[in-house]
This record gives C-alpha cells, sequence and structure tokens, in this order.
C-alpha cells in the first residue's frame, strides 16, 4: 500500500505482499483459497460468485487490484454491504476511543497512549509505565479478538477506514500499533524485538465474512508488521521473516460466519482433525469435510477450533 494523495491504496505487486500473497489467500481450516463471500466484483465481463476462491488472477485487471478499501467503493456498493452483511466501518477517533478504554482496564485506569480530543487525539511521548505485577511482556502478550473485523481497523491502524486518510506512524492508536509501540520502548537489543513482535502478531486476533474485506485486513496487519520492522531496521523485511509473518497472521485472521462458526455458505460438521502450524503450506492431503473454523493457540502450540474458545470460559 502507497501514497496517493494522502489516501491508502492496495497494491498486490509491491514487495512484502507480492512475496506472500499465496499464504494471505490462504484459508487455514479448508487449505484452500478464501471465498468472495461477495458478488459485487461480477460485471459484464466477468462473473465472479460469491463462493468462488480468490485468486490474484481474479482481483487484477490491467496490472491493478479491484479489491480496495471500503471508501474507495462506490455508494451503492457501500449500501448493498451494508444491507446484506450489516458492513459498518468505524472511523478511527472511534477504534481510539474503544482501545483506550479496553487499556484503561488494562492499565488499572491510567491513560497511557494518547489524549482523546473530539474526532481526533494527540499521541504521548512519555514511557508507558506498568502497574505493579504486569509487565511489558504482559502487555504484548494480552490477546485480543476483534469480531467482525473487516479491514481491522481496530488491530491495525494504518489508515483511516472511513475516509481512507493515512496516520503516520507516530499516530496510530491500533492494539497491535500499541504493542509495537511498548516492544520499541523496552526491546534490548534486535533478537528480543524481533522475538517480540513475532509474539505481537500472535496476540491479535480477527474474523470476518466477505473474503474482500479479510484479505484487507490481513494486508493491513502484514504492512503493520512491515512498517515498524523497516522503521527499527533501515531495510527491507527478509523474505523468510516474512512468511513467517504471514502465517501467523493468516491463522489469526480468518474467514467465518459469526453465525456458524464455519467458511461462509457451509454448515458445520462433527469432527475435525488436528492440523500442524505448517500444515497448508506443505499441501499436505485433508480429509473432505468442512469442520469448525481453526486458528492457532500460539502458547499451546497448537490449532483449535473457534467454538473451544466458549467451552474456555
Amino acid at each position: 500500500m502507497d501514497k496517493e494523495d494522502n489516501k491508502i491504496v492496495i497494491e498486490l505487486d509491491k514487495y512484502a505482499v507480492k512475496y506472500v500473497l499465496d499464504l494471505l489467500l490462504q484459508d487455514k481450516t479448508t487449505g484452500e483459497n478464501i471465498i468472495f463471500a461477495t458478488d459485487i466484483y461480477s460485471n459484464e465481463d466477468i462473473t465472479i460468485n460469491p463462493k468462488d476462491k480468490i485468486t490474484k488472477e481474479l482481483i487484477t485487471k490491467d496490472g491493478v487490484c479491484i479489491i480496495q478499501p471500503r471508501v474507495y467503493k462506490s455508494l451503492a456498493d457501500q449500501q448493498y454491504r451494508t444491507r446484506t452483511n450489516a458492513e459498518v466501518f468505524t472511523p478511527s477517533w472511534i477504534c481510539n476511543k474503544m482501545n483506550n478504554y479496553c487499556d484503561e482496564e488494562w492499565f488499572e485506569g491510567n491513560q497511557q497512549f494518547n489524549i482523546e480530543h473530539d474526532t481526533t487525539w494527540d499521541s504521548l511521548d512519555n514511557l508507558i509505565q506498568f502497574p505493579e505485577g504486569k509487565t511489558w511482556k504482559d502487555y504484548v502478550d494480552s490477546r485480543r479478538l476483534e469480531i467482525t473485523c473487516g479491514e481491522a481497523p481496530f488491530i491495525a491502524s494504518r489508515y483511516d477506514t472511513a475516509t481512507g486518510e493515512i496516520i503516520e506512524l507516530n499516530n496510530r492508536i491500533g492494539v497491535l500499533d500499541r504493542k509495537f509501540r511498548v516492544i520499541n520502548e523496552n526491546a534490548s537489543n534486535d533478537e528480543e524485538w524481533l522475538e517480540w513482535a513475532y509474539r505481537a502478531l500472535q496476540s491479535v486476533y480477527g474474523y470476518e465474512y466477505q473474503g474482500d474485506s479479510l484479505l484487507i485486513a490481513r494486508i493491513n496487519v502484514l504492512n503493520t508488521f512491515v512498517d515498524y520492522y523497516e522503521a527499527r531496521f533501515r531495510h527491507q523485511v527478509e523474505k523468510s521473516e516474512l512468511r513467517k509473518a504471514a502465517n501467523i497472521i493468516c491463522w489469526n485472521l480468518w474467514q467465518m460466519d459469526g453465525l456458524t462458526y464455519t467458511i461462509p455458505f457451509y454448515e458445520a460438521q462433527v469432527g475435525y482433525e488436528e492440523f500442524s502450524l505448517f500444515s497448508f503450506e506443505e499441501n499436505v492431503e485433508k480429509e473432505e469435510k468442512t469442520p469448525i473454523c481453526r486458528l492457532f493457540d500460539w502458547r499451546s502450540n497448537k490449532s483449535i477450533a473457534f467454538n473451544e474458545l466458549q467451552r474456555r470460559r
């Protein structure tokens, strides 16, 4: 994604996204690609059904990605998606307010990251202070889930989803941005920084029904990792590090119908198999069934079905 009149644009041929696009299109539950789950991309030249799998060829026209943030969609398409899928994107100032609310509880009442002013905010430049009994590592490891995440504005705030305007690195308010700020302030060396950067990615989760929004969310989270990495190291992310980050992201941001806990348009079936961390990157054989959607428990080093989270309460 690059600046264009200070607006965000999805570009599939930029280094980071291009190298891991195969992973970013992957569904870890089925081992196949995520599906469109929307019919807005059909036109007189091509028919794209909601159940069709997303491929680079289908979403590229004349070298340009046809999947772009909601702000670039026509008003008619925006209204249609709101009617059919209750898609309403949250302005960054509201995301900030809600993330501040969660953090005030975690930090036991202390304002840490910014001061709100109606629809704007001022980022604080003091070092983040942690309450007694909690450390910076506890904060990075604290897990957050954004339900029906859309383009994931609560997790990664590279731009305002309501306007498309780019937010500068030092003024971002997403959950992942806050974790990277804490890592920047506390990691003692480059090795520790990178270790906790991956743990930050492992700590943020989100699911989304529509495949185009999910792809954008995954790209936003990947590019957030890239932004902070390159600000720290002053060079491009190594390809092996990109693939590690993308693999985490594709487990943690997944496609799901929030009512059935399955891939959109499928009915849940009883039973599932235990998947390994890299199961589908290795293209292992899989049974023909549609299990409950799965995510990865990084601390236990195993995949779990989404409905297991309810049983753990």
